[in-house]
Order: structure tokens, then sequence, then C-alpha cells
């Protein structure tokens, strides 16, 4: 029964710390909403087509504001309360009118122009700003209006004629579509085989170009490219021996235009040629003798 309570107070105070934070949230969203805009209640002194809660507020084409209510006041004047921005210039002389996107869009409150120097909006019995919308512009919306349907009408009226020829072929291709529904279910079938066709081609293809090994596609590559590599390692080999012949060629060729007789009649390639025997260096003339001493006279000795 513990386990249980503190389980249903941990719930409930998680809820409570959620919730609190939601009107946090909440909270500050509003006052942020509070500060940012302000209201401003716009009088039309006629008809207000088309202008309902959740219209936009324009200034000069921009959005500046949002209508949050409107009322009757009276049967010929419509009041409208709108929120809008505490930034937008908005003055005395500033213009109201409607405006509305495409022929059946939504109306939009559309403020214009105003002095930068004029005066601010004048206030209503209850503090809130207050403009009066010109009749002269909401005239000017209503008549546009009036020349655009007329307008439309104009043109419908006009190519009636047309407009019923495009009925009428409308109508007749209908008809020839129910009638030739079999063909087309037929011709649906036979696309639709068409497309399995072009999806198996696609599968083949897919096959070829890819799957769990690779693909045919890439083992065909990697044979080509081992074929590549076999033949480059052979015309290498090729290559090497073509230079060894023509070294032994060259080598003999030499050997020929040196020594022609022992090419054609054979010899040892290792015997050196025999050189020619040394001549005797030739003999040198004999010295002359000095003559002999005269013989000293006979009774004198020789000193």
């Amino acid at each position: 029964m513990e386990t249980r309570a503190n389980y249903v107070l941990i719930g409930a105070f998680t809820l409570a710390v959620i919730a609190a934070a939601f009107g946090f949230v909440l909270w500050f969203q509003s006052l942020h909403t509070t500060k940012a805009r302000s209201p401003l209640r716009v009088i039309f002194e006629g008809p207000a087509t088309g202008l309902r809660n959740g219209g936009s507020v324009n200034f000069n084409g921009i959005r500046v504001g949002e209508v949050v209510r409107v009322k009757l006041d009276n049967p010929r004047r419509v009041v409208a309360l709108a929120m809008v921005e505490n930034n937008a210039p908005i003055r005395k002389d500033t213009l109201v009118g409607l405006e509305f996107q495409g022929l059946t869009g939504v109306a939009a409150i559309s403020l214009k122009g105003g002095e930068e120097g004029a005066p601010p909006v004048p206030l209503d019995e209850d503090g809130v700003p207050v403009l009066t919308a010109d009749p002269a512009a909401l005239q000017d919306v209503t008549e546009s209006i009036r020349a655009t349907l007329q307008n439309v009408n104009r043109i419908v009226a006009d190519n009636q004629e047309s407009v019923k020829n495009s009925l009428r072929n409308l109508e007749t291709f209908t008809g020839a579509l129910a009638r030739n529904s079999e063909k087309i279910d037929n011709v649906m079938l036979k696309v639709d085989g068409v497309m399995l066709k072009a999806d198996n081609l696609m599968l083949g293809l897919n096959t070829i170009a890819g799957g769990a090994n690779g693909g045919e596609l890439n083992l065909m590559v990697k044979s080509i490219r081992e074929l590549a590599d076999d033949l480059d390692k052979r015309t290498g080999a090729l290559i090497s021996d073509g230079r060894r012949t023509l070294a032994d060629i060259s080598r003999a060729v030499n050997n020929f235009d040196r020594n022609p007789s022992r090419v054609i009649f054979g010899g040892s390639n290792n015997a050196a040629p025999a050189e020619p025997a040394a001549a005797p260096p030739p003999a040198r003339p004999a010295a002359p003798r000095p003559p002999a001493a005269a013989a000293a006279p006979s009774g004198q000795k020789r000193q």
C-alpha cells in the first residue's frame, strides 16, 4: 500500500509540474502579446462586406494586426475591434477601408497613409483608440466588386455559345470514354505489361552492374584487367629477350668487322695475336785506342 501511495504522489506531482509549466508558457505568451499589441476600434458607416473575426489588419499592405470582434452597433453601422501592433505608425489622419484577397477572399481592414507629425489616434469613451472608415473608400470597394462581377457576367454572356460547345464536347468525350471503357482497360493492362517488362529489364541491368558478388559486369572487368596484366608481363619478357638477341647480333657484327677471317675460318676467340720478334739493337762502333807513348831515349829512366 505504501509503494502504491508513493506512485500516486509522484504521478500527481509530475502532473502538477507539467500543468504549471503550461500555465507559465500561456501566461508569458499572453503577457508578451498584451505588451506587443493594443486594441483599435474601427467604425464603418455602412456595410462591411466580408469582414469577420480573424481577418487581417494591413498597414500599407503589411499585416500589423488581427480582427478579434465584429458587431452591429446599429442597422447602418458596423464596429470592428482589432488588436494592432504598438509600433504601427497609425495617426489621426490614417485612411481606413476594406481590401479583398481575390474575388471571394476574406475582407481585411486596410490602413493607409498619414502624416508623421500628425496627432495620435483619438480615444473613445472607454479609452480605446477609434478610427472611422472612409465611406468613399468603402463605396470604391463595392463598386469594384460590382464591376468585376459585371465583367465576369459579360464574358460569360458573350461566350455563351462557346461555353455550350465546350460542355457538349466534354459530354461527348465522357460518353466515348464510357463506351470504350473495356478497350481502355485493355490498354492499361498492356501498359502494365510494358511496365513489368521494364522493371525486369532494370532488374537484369542491376544484376549485370551490381549484386552481392559485384555483378557480372564487375567480374568481366576484373577478367579483362587480369588479361591485360598478363599481357603486360609477357610483353615485358618478350622485349627483354629481344634486347638480348639484338645485343648478341651487335656483338657478332662487331667481331666480324674486327677479324672477318676468324669468323669465317674459325679460331679461338681467347688466343691473343702473336707479337713480332723484337729486332736486335744496332752494334756500337769500337772506341779508338790511344797511341802508344813514345819510347824514351836510351839511358834515361822512365820517370
